[in-house]
């Protein structure tokens, strides 16, 4: 087994197709097939089932595949640390939960680093997603948070994924609004003041329960409730309905606007304002690079040096 073949492997699944992975690779498709056949010949799985619409992973090539994206990784860091004249365009991935500090902190840590030499991506999707992506090694880091509500869930499933997190701060709730709403005078805000106002939260898919919300008490009865997929339309909902959404008080100004504000949540009975632990997570026992170890000291400077 080479490395060239397991980069092969990798394109191929990513692609969907055999043609589409040879252009992109910029090797023959003849090649590209007898090099894959070669790996399964000596490995004895079949890694792709192969029909007219294209490939798929069986369930050998899952699992292979998840192998492959982490050793490739590796490789690629052992590149960028050791082989700094090479010309391999070095990548770099971060999924997040909406928060407007993981894209800040993405934005300086971008700063950094020749753009040239390297692929960056950030992702900003669903709790389910960032889990997948980081398993899959799709993103090196992937930001979330805990509660005492979700805990047990989510590390489940981390556990599951041989997945780890990484704590990086504890927040209290916070009620985010449009600065014009009619709460914002409020110094503090409980779950009775809100009951006539529509209650944001992100789309987390039919599948996902309430312990995989972006928003603290999810498993709160609402009156009413929008769900929104993306951040850009979720600031328009505050504004246009007076709409809010309970968050960890971090926000970015530079990023969201100065239009917007975040008021203390205030506990009443049983709406008791649960810790939110933010942290990011990584394969177990995984070495960030120096790309990654750059990314994290800027989201800890963000995160410790804000202010509510």
């Amino acid at each position: 087994m080479t490395i060239q073949q397991i980069k092969y492997v990798i394109g191929i699944a990513d692609t969907g197709s055999f043609n589409k992975a040879a252009e992109q690779l910029f090797v023959s498709q003849p090649s590209l097939t007898v090099s894959v056949h070669e790996l399964e010949d000596e490995l004895g799985i079949q890694i792709f089932n192969r029909n007219g619409r294209g490939v798929s992973l069986t369930n050998d090539g899952v699992e292979f595949v998840a192998g492959a994206r982490e050793l490739f990784f590796n490789y690629q860091s052992l590149l960028e640390r050791y082989g700094e004249n090479g010309t391999l365009k070095k990548k770099f991935g971060v999924s997040a939960q909406h928060y407007s500090f993981a894209v800040k902190s993405f934005v300086e840590m971008v700063k950094k680093f020749n753009i040239d030499e390297y692929e960056f991506a950030i992702r900003e999707t669903k709790t389910k997603d960032v889990i997948e992506d980081v398993a899959n090694l799709k993103s090196e880091i992937g930001i979330l948070y805990l509660s005492d509500f979700n805990r047990k869930i989510i590390c489940q499933n981390l556990k599951m994924k041989n997945l780890e997190f990484h704590h990086l701060k504890d927040c209290k709730a916070y009620v985010y609004i449009w600065k014009e709403h009619p709460l914002a005078d409020k110094k503090e805000i409980s779950l009775d003041d809100l009951q006539n106002f529509p209650c944001l939260s992100f789309e987390q898919g039919s599948d996902s329960s309430y312990y995989y919300a972006e928003e603290i008490l999810s498993d709160k009865e609402y009156n009413r409730t929008i769900k929104a997929c993306d951040r850009a339309t979720m600031l328009n909902l505050m504004r246009g309905l007076n709409g809010y959404t309970l968050c960890c008080g971090v926000i970015s100004e530079e990023l969201n606007g100065d239009d917007y504000i975040v008021v203390p949540f205030k506990e009443t009975g049983d709406a008791v304002n649960r810790v939110m632990e933010i942290g990011y997570i990584t394969k177990k026992n995984f070495m960030l690079n120096k790309i990654g170890e750059c990314y994290i000291k800027e989201v800890k400077e963000y995160l410790d040096g804000y202010k509510v």
